[in-house]
């Protein structure tokens, strides 16, 4: 298959420009294409996932991308599927945030040398910034008619509730970016989100009116999870790809909880599994739904692609140890990690009875339930289930160097560390 065969197998193809021009293009040529990524956070999280992962497969397929880190455009804020006026960051939390989407950005995409077509990192407040603004509204700005902007989704869905003009201006900024790297690193295709299909047109009509070149546009699907739930949120927030924000280990797990409606169209957009595989997998659920296979590749393919091997299979580790209840074997780091949203006491008496140790924790109401949970067999201490009334909390052994684990029923864990 070719490039554009495989996006349309993954459903990846959404909306496109000239499909049969740019097929053409694509065989005959290494095309130069983009995809801008605004630092809006310290971490880009999974949404940034997909147009991440199709740069890197136009790169595996021989064609040169360019990964934009927004310095300059994340000063004014996109417009595009958001409600309400975005918050305006300063210039040095803009330039702190985008240092840290270039780190990330560099796991997915080969920057080096030693190969025939090295991706290639670019910001756009390199020529945003020194920008002279009688000059841009008159070279650039003359270019767009306020009827064709406010003809744009963007723009319109935000018109009853108002839009600012410096968000009603990033429409031109962004079609500026794609003018800049056509004419200076030969880029004909612009590849984003659905929801920025009006800015990546408008950039069309922009190099159309001012140069001679050809230039395409491409958007992918808006992911949505079948139970109508958005995709990339759970209780505890967003899932980032940034280990300090969301955990390998939580990043493992919310993906080897995929639904099975939603598992083969996710690893058609987020893993380079053959169609073969694919294919084979989804017989798999429909046949065998318990083995859950499809959901444990998932799982272990995009833990590995964003996290490492050694960061999976520390995940594994700790999803085998919380299944089976050896969670002796955990070492210290992979304890913090397992179970850093579950409750957390500090203890500076050491030689607490378990009753009122778990009163302590919060892990039962009072010492009369907690005695009825000890002799009913519903609490475990370090994995090990145990009914000693009186034991005390030092007695009871610790993991990690510092940690007792309790466990009270099936599912609710309680950290404690030894002062």
């Amino acid at each position: 298959m070719n490039i554009l065969e495989d996006l349309e197998f993954r459903g990846l193809l959404h909306q496109i420009t000239d499909r049969e021009g740019l097929e053409k293009k694509l065989a005959s040529e290494r095309v130069v294409l983009y995809c801008g990524f605004d630092p809006t956070a310290d971490s880009l999280h999974i949404g940034s996932l997909l147009p991440i992962l199709t740069l890197r497969r136009f790169q595996q397929a021989g064609h040169l991308p360019l990964a934009l880190v927004g310095g300059g455009t994340g000063l004014i804020g996109d417009p595009s599927g958001k409600a309400s006026e975005r918050t305006l960051n300063s210039a040095d939390v803009v330039d702190t945030w985008s240092q840290s989407i270039k780190s990330q950005l560099s796991r997915f995409l080969d920057f080096s040398e030693i190969v025939e077509n090295p991706a290639e990192l670019v910001n756009n407040y390199d020529w945003l910034g020194p920008l002279n603004v009688i000059e841009f509204l008159r070279d650039i700005g003359k270019n767009f008619t306020v009827n064709y902007m406010l003809a744009k989704d963007s723009v319109d869905s935000r018109i009853s509730k108002g839009i600012s003009f410096t968000e009603f201006s990033y429409m031109i900024l962004q079609s500026y970016d794609f003018l800049k790297l056509n004419q200076t690193k030969n880029c004909s295709l612009q590849i984003g989100g659905s929801d920025q299909w009006g800015n990546i047109t408008a950039g069309l009509e922009l190099i159309g009116k001012t140069t001679d070149n050809r230039a395409y546009g491409m958007t992918l699907p808006l992911v949505t999870k079948s139970d109508g739930q958005k995709f990339g949120k759970t209780e505890g927030g967003a899932i980032w790809l940034d280990a300090a924000k969301t955990s390998p280990y939580q990043f493992y797990q919310f993906w080897v909880n995929t639904d099975d409606n939603d598992v083969i169209r996710f690893l058609k957009y987020f893993t380079f599994v053959s169609r073969e595989e694919i294919e084979r997998l989804e017989l798999e659920v429909k046949e065998q739904p318990e083995k859950r296979e499809a959901q444990k590749l998932l799982a272990r393919e995009v833990t590995r692609l964003v996290h490492g091997e050694a960061a999976l299979q520390s995940a594994l580790n700790i999803t085998q140890a919380l299944f089976s209840g050896n969670i002796a074997e955990l070492t210290q780091q992979e304890i913090e990690e397992a179970f850093k949203d579950a409750p957390s006491t500090v203890l500076e008496q050491a030689d607490l009875p378990l009753i009122d140790l778990l009163v302590a924790v919060k892990a039962a109401p009072s010492k009369r339930q907690a005695r009825t949970d000890i002799e009913s067999g519903a609490v475990s201490v370090n994995g090990v289930r145990t009914t000693q009334l009186e034991a005390k909390a030092n007695e009871l052994g610790t993991l990690g160097g510092s940690y007792l684990i309790i466990r009270r029923g099936k599912k609710n864990y309680y950290l404690v560390r030894f002062a």
